[in-house]
């Protein structure tokens, strides 16, 4: 033990004030905590975690405190520390072990305390709750506090129905809030236990490779609630996308349980329970006040009927899928609704054509590259659309309605038959982006369409092949060697007559070409987002070695945190160009730790 904890700073002295001691005497160090209490009120003044117990605790998650409204005197005694404000029992304490912080509240009727609230900085980590909601918006406990990039608490109480309180905000007052509640007369004595825990799936092989460092301690980083709509979103105070949420079904089905009582496939349900109750997110129409949504999105029902597949395949909820099945079912229709010429392919109601969007963005593309024209037949989507409607037979199944399931059996089909024919592009050797209306295939070797189309089982072992021989051929031609940074969407500039937000911050061209913006945001900048299907590929295809050479420089990254934070300009690193220059500007983006899948034992 004493090889792998660092000696604890606190001192051994008792009843001192804290005025009358270094401040050092309120630090406690081990290799998986690093704390530094407040002299003048109940709280951290630096909070470090490491999950992995490497030491990685550089990094205080603690906003600056304020000046407290109440003075309170502090004590210590050991590894304890106490505060109170008068006379009598400390309202607060805090014990501290080796990976653990044990937090004590105490009523008196002379000193009721007050609740322990601690402010975290998103700018410089993104924490999150994860876990369920009471009515009022409480999370319930037992639950797990996350640090993207760093580590995780989970949090206990001894005391039945327990729940914290959770907000976050950006923009104008950036924070992510967590609230403890006080001891009250009812209850005079509260503790809660925050343990240090390294949650994620696959085992010894897993556990004991050290180049999988990046996966052990981001696997859970996907995993983002926003607390005022309590649903997964792109992080704790950013929006919830609909077409993303079958990527967090992805990782809850792989991932082992977070807490007595709670998993992932919880934290998934809990999801879906508010679309199916009528939420709408970006991606559907009229979301928000945007003028620029008038349109569903060609992913967005496809990604709740897969994410909807997946908790009911891995949760065997037989009632949850009754419950739900009418508005799942309304989920997959609309994707055969969205067929409108007959042949199992999705059409976008835009064109896609060259040159039809306008300067002002007055309407969005069909899925979520949302800055790059695609329109029409979309090959993406489609390619979510064919996985859906092969999960919702078995869903049908499930509920009871086996009649119902050769609809989509027999849609699934058609859409497989009609794939490869329509948006292989023999000019290439490579499947399209998209078809526009009218006829052209728009073409710029996006590197997570053939990924899609291989990983859902679009294309054959040897027309993957063939299709990835190419793609691998072009990405050392325009010179890709930088897998740290993730991997590029498109492997070549985007026409400015494809692009839509023509802002070059966004990507947007001003030379016909689009070189002038390339690299810059969707317009070919490097992302770990959407990197999974790239990786899973090839993994499929049995191109273990080609995989492997983009997969370990992105998990060294993942391990670094580079792929959240801002740089020196307030662009995130969320998006990239090939030197390493940010684009981005979510800070934490989760669709990218889809990518860590790739990791776990092919």
């Amino acid at each position: 033990m004493f090889a792998r904890v660092l000696p604890f700073l606190l001192a051994l002295s008792c009843g001192v004030p804290a005025d009358a001691q270094d401040a050092q005497d309120l630090r406690f160090h081990s290799v998986f905590l690093r704390v530094e209490m407040a002299a003048g009120q109940p709280n951290f003044k630096t909070l470090a975690v490491d999950s992995l117990g490497k030491n990685k605790l550089d990094l205080n998650t603690m906003q600056p405190l304020r000046v407290p409204a109440t003075a309170y005197r502090v004590s210590r005694m050991g590894q304890r520390v106490e505060y109170r404000s008068g006379e009598g029992a400390a309202e607060w304490a805090f014990q501290f072990a080796d990976r653990r912080v044990t937090i004590r509240s105490t009523y008196s009727e002379a000193n009721p305390p007050k609740p322990l609230v601690l402010n975290f900085d998103p700018i410089l980590c993104h924490a999150t709750v994860l876990g369920l909601f009471n009515d009022d918006g409480a999370v319930r406990l037992p639950a797990l506090l996350h640090f993207p990039d760093h580590g995780t608490f989970r949090i206990r109480a001894t005391a039945p129905g327990l729940a914290l309180g959770y907000d976050a905000l950006r923009d104008s007052d950036n924070f992510v809030r967590v609230t403890f509640p006080a001891a009250t007369p009812a209850r005079r004595q509260i503790e809660y236990q925050l343990e240090v825990a390294a949650i994620y799936p696959g085992g010894p092989q897993v556990a004991n490779d050290p180049r999988l460092d990046g996966f052990r301690r981001d696997f859970l980083n996907i995993f983002q609630i926003n607390p005022r709509l309590r649903v997964l979103a792109n992080h704790a105070a950013s929006d919830p996308c609909a077409f993303t949420v079958y990527m967090y079904s992805a990782v809850a089905v792989k991932a082992p349980p977070l807490a007595e009582g709670l998993t992932a496939l919880d934290l998934l349900r809990q999801t879906l329970d508010r679309y199916a109750g009528g939420m709408k997110a970006y991606g559907m129409a009229h979301y928000g006040d945007s003028r620029g949504l008038p349109y569903d999105f060609l992913d967005t029902y496809p990604s709740l009927v897969m994410a909807a597949g997946d908790y009911a395949r891995t949760s065997h909820d037989k009632a949850w899928v009754e419950r739900n099945y009418a508005v799942v079912k309304s989920w997959a229709d609309k994707i055969i609704q969205f067929d409108r010429d007959g042949d199992g392919l999705m059409e976008y109601p835009l064109s896609g054509n060259s040159g039809s969007w306008t300067r002002l963005v007055s309407i969005r593309p069909s899925n979520w590259w949302d800055t790059i024209g695609f329109a029409h037949k979309d090959a993406y989507a489609n390619a979510l659309a064919y996985r859906a409607l092969t999960a919702m037979p078995e869903i049908a199944r499930m509920s009871g309605r086996t009649e119902e399931a050769g609809t989509y059996t027999a849609q699934a089909a058609k859409l497989k038959g009609s794939y490869y024919d329509t948006f292989f592009n023999p000019a290439t050797g490579v499947l399209a982006g998209w078809k526009s209306a009218d006829g052209k295939l728009h073409d710029y070797y996006f590197l997570f369409v053939n990924g899609a189309a291989v990983t859902y089982g679009l294309l054959t072992r040897e027309q993957g092949n063939r299709v990835w021989d190419k793609l691998l051929t072009k990405m050392k031609e325009v010179g890709y060697t930088r897998f740290d940074l993730g991997l590029p969407g498109n492997l070549i500039p985007i026409r400015r007559e494809d692009y839509v937000h023509l802002e070059k911050r966004w990507g947007g061209p001003e030379r016909e070409d689009g070189s002038d913006a390339f690299q810059i945001y969707e317009n070919g900048g490097a992302t770990a987002c959407y990197a999974w299907f790239t990786l899973q590929a090839l993994y499929d295809l049995g191109r273990k070695a080609e995989a492997d050479v983009m997969l370990y420089p992105m998990l060294k990254a993942f391990e670094d945190g580079g792929f959240q934070g801002r740089g020196p300009d307030g662009m995130t690193y969320d998006w990239k160009d090939w030197n390493g220059g940010p684009h981005g500007y979510e800070g934490l983006l989760v669709d990218g730790y889809m990518t860590l899948l790739a990791a776990l034992p092919q």
